[in-house]
């Protein structure tokens, strides 16, 4: 119990540090963050990887991250963005912000781990203001059945030891049964191997 807890809670945070600075995530993230503005949450913010790619519109980060050891890994990030960031809570499940407040929301490579997919998602739509967006990136489920068969089959292992993630949640579909609508949506694989490398990229709204 106690070598899971340091792994979970010590080692593993480090570990997604270096996995999240893959040179093939830059353009996804670029992508995704365009046009993203004003007040924004960012649930599973991580160590920060995503600053670098905010643009000017961007007003405030109201960052949402469990991990004491990912948010002391994205302090030097946070000093190097001209963007204010204040930590906002520890669960995107139960967001600790007022209704209607946030310009723009933010998930990336978030959705793979909540727990509770459908209650984040609800909270992102209570805090987002009429017009408000949804930009996410997500690595999920893919629609070629041989890659599928073995997300599900790898799925508890991953999920096991790398805190919760999932290779086979169907992202889109997660994000429509929640009630937001889909502006945009891009599919791509990474390069190397297809089970975790199926990617979500878009926008979404609530209606």
């Amino acid at each position: 119990m106690i070598e899971m807890a340091i792994w979970r809670d010590h080692l593993l945070p480090r570990i997604v540090d270096k996995a999240c600075a893959r040179g093939d995530f830059a353009e996804p993230r670029r992508r995704t963050l365009a046009g993203v503005r004003g007040d924004v949450v960012e649930i599973g913010f991580g160590s920060g990887h995503n600053l670098a790619y905010y643009p000017a519109a961007a007003e405030r980060i109201r960052a949402v991250e469990p991990s004491t050891v990912a948010r002391r890994l994205a302090a030097p990030r946070i000093a190097a963005t001209g963007i204010p960031v204040e930590f906002a809570g520890l669960d995107g499940q139960q967001l600790a912000l007022p209704d209607d407040g946030a310009d723009t929301a933010v998930s990336t490579f978030t959705l793979c781990t909540i727990p509770d997919v459908a209650r984040a998602l609800d909270e992102l739509r209570r805090v987002l203001r009429p017009g408000g967006r949804l930009h996410f990136l997500e690595h999920g489920r893919s629609p070629d059945p041989n890659v599928a068969v073995w997300q599900h089959r790898l799925t508890p292992i991953q999920e096991r030891v790398f805190g919760g993630c999932h290779f086979d949640r169907p992202v889109a579909d997660l994000l429509t049964a929640a009630g937001f609508e889909l502006v945009e949506l891009h599919n791509s694989y990474l390069p190397g191997p297809k089970t975790p490398s199926y990617l979500y990229e878009g926008i979404a709204r609530p209606v």
